[in-house]
């Protein structure tokens, strides 16, 4: 087995769901679900299928967006993962319609953090292992921290 780092660096406005599915129609489905999730909603997503004719599958409804989804998937290259990246918007606002896709059997990382995926190549496949999002743990936050978060949901809207 051959193990491999593919780094997938997330501008800035935008954020990465990455995760697996099972089927072809997946990319389609997905696509169906981001679009009613928020009118208007800029996202692409890429689909990597896994056996066949093996292509990156894509749908979209931004070009950035669509295009940094394929680009995404091609280095992943990884059989049945999925790529859906957001502009102007945030997983958490699409997390659990995503989840609810039948094709979608689970999510491995959403984040607007560069990603490192490990990914290993064995016996002719070649899947994702894990992800690295974000950086490592710096401390246990203080009262101060805490005040900063509470105001800074609130002022998201999350939190009344």
């Amino acid at each position: 087995m051959r193990t491999e780092e593919v780094e997938l660096k997330v501008p800035d406005g935008f954020q990465l769901v990455l995760g697996q599915a099972h089927f072809i129609k997946s990319v389609e489905d997905l696509f169906e679900t981001l679009s009613t999730a928020i009118p208007g909603i800029k996202f692409g997503v890429a689909f990597c299928e896994a056996s066949g004719k093996a292509l990156v599958r894509f749908e979209g409804t931004e070009g950035d967006c669509v295009n940094l989804a394929k680009d995404f998937a091609a280095r992943l290259a990884s059989g049945h993962v999925f790529v859906v990246v957001l502009k102007e918007s945030f997983p958490i606002n699409v997390l659990n319609r995503i989840k609810s896709v039948e094709e979608v059997a689970g999510i491995y990382c959403a984040t607007s953090n560069n990603v490192t995926a490990i990914v290993a190549e064995a016996g002719g496949g070649r899947g994702i292992l894990g992800v690295i999002d974000g950086v490592k743990t710096k401390g246990t936050e203080l009262p101060a921290d805490k005040q900063e978060r509470h105001d800074f949901l609130r002022k998201l809207g999350y939190k009344k």
